[in-house]
Formats: C-alpha cells, sequence, structure tokens
C-alpha cells in the first residue's frame, strides 16, 4: 500500500491551494505555458522551490537562460538540480533518461514534439512516478492532454513603494481526478521573492 504521502511532492505556498491535488501527484504532467517573458520561467521555479528545498532532485532540459540567481531568489536549491542546458535533438531522450531517476524534470522542448514522443515521455513519467513539468510556448505546443495545465494569460508591471513587481493571471485546468479549473492573480515576485496570490 502507497501512502498519501508517498503520491505527493509537497509544493511552496500558494500553490498547495491552487493546484487540484494540492501538491504535485507522483507520476503527473504538468504543461506551463505562455508566451516568452510572461514569467512563465517564475511559475515553474516557485512550483520547484518546495521540492529542491525538501531534498528531492529535479532537472532543467533545454532550458539554456535559466537565470540561476532568479531560481535562488525563488526559492530552488541549486544543490539537487541538474542542468542539461542544450540537449539540442536529443532531447526527449535526455528527459526519459532523467525521468528514470529524478523525482521532477522541467523541459522545453526545442520545437513542437510529435504525439508519439509526448506520449512516451508522459507514460515514462507515469511509470516512474516521477514529475513531467513541460515548458510550452506558443511556437512549441504539448500535443497531448497534461493532468494540470497553467496557462500565463497576461502579464503586468506594477509599482508599489516597496518594489516593482509583475502580476501574473494564470488560468488552471486539470483532468480526470485532478480536474479543475478557474483563474488566479499572483505577484511575481513578493517582497521576500517568492510568489503569491494577488
Amino acid at each position: 500500500m502507497v501512502m498519501a504521502a508517498g503520491r505527493q511532492i509537497a509544493v511552496q505556498a500558494p500553490w498547495p491551494g491552487l493546484l487540484p491535488d494540492g501538491g504535485l501527484r507522483r507520476g503527473s504532467t504538468v504543461v506551463v505555458s505562455g508566451d516568452v517573458g510572461f514569467g512563465v520561467l517564475s511559475v515553474v521555479w516557485s512550483l520547484m522551490a518546495g521540492p529542491t528545498q525538501r531534498g528531492h532532485w529535479t532537472a532543467l532540459v533545454g532550458i539554456d537562460d535559466p537565470g540561476v540567481v532568479a531560481m535562488v531568489d525563488h526559492g530552488v536549491s541549486l544543490s539537487t538540480t541538474l542542468f542539461v542546458p542544450r540537449p539540442r535533438d536529443a532531447w526527449a531522450e535526455v528527459t526519459a533518461d532523467l525521468l528514470g531517476g529524478v523525482d521532477l524534470v522541467v523541459v522545453r522542448p526545442p520545437s513542437r514534439p510529435s504525439h508519439g514522443v509526448a506520449r512516451r515521455l508522459v507514460a515514462k513519467a507515469k511509470e516512474r512516478r516521477a514529475v513531467l513539468v513541460v515548458v510550452s510556448e506558443p511556437r512549441a505546443p504539448w500535443p497531448v492532454p497534461a493532468d494540470v495545465t497553467l496557462s500565463v494569460t497576461a502579464a503586468v508591471w506594477q509599482t508599489t513603494t516597496q518594489l516593482r513587481a509583475r502580476e501574473l493571471v494564470v488560468r488552471l485546468e486539470g483532468r480526470g481526478s485532478a480536474r479543475r479549473e478557474g483563474e488566479v492573480s499572483l505577484w511575481v515576485p513578493t517582497p521576500s521573492g517568492h510568489v503569491a496570490v494577488a
């Protein structure tokens, strides 16, 4: 019997109250989509922060400009993060290999993946009880349904007396047992450098 805690990878606030399963469910696929410059990677870093702080190994594939300072500011522990910035045509194979050895793999495909490649990676994540997080852009959309989709639909810079922050509008969608839909506004960053509900 698998304990409930073993089926989830805990995330930091505000995600426990937003994600359909309250965390990152092992074996699931999460797609984070949006235009370049809309703060998509900030959403990804905030999802990674909790797992890396708790000692879960994560990997980044195909993100050659991650901005490690921003990652640290969001709370990501680099000591448990692997980087494969330029896998070129081998990105799918590298992602599949990493899904067999780490808890969470973030991949940004260089172009629109085929249905077959996408289905194989989703199946691999499910088989290995890892979490696959796909960074999807309009030029390279993810072709198969995900368990959870976080779509950044708007990004507006706001200036306060303390800092200049970006307000992101994120649409959440889930399927199956994780089905949930809605829209939420997030501050990126808060004065502490994290993400919070606006």
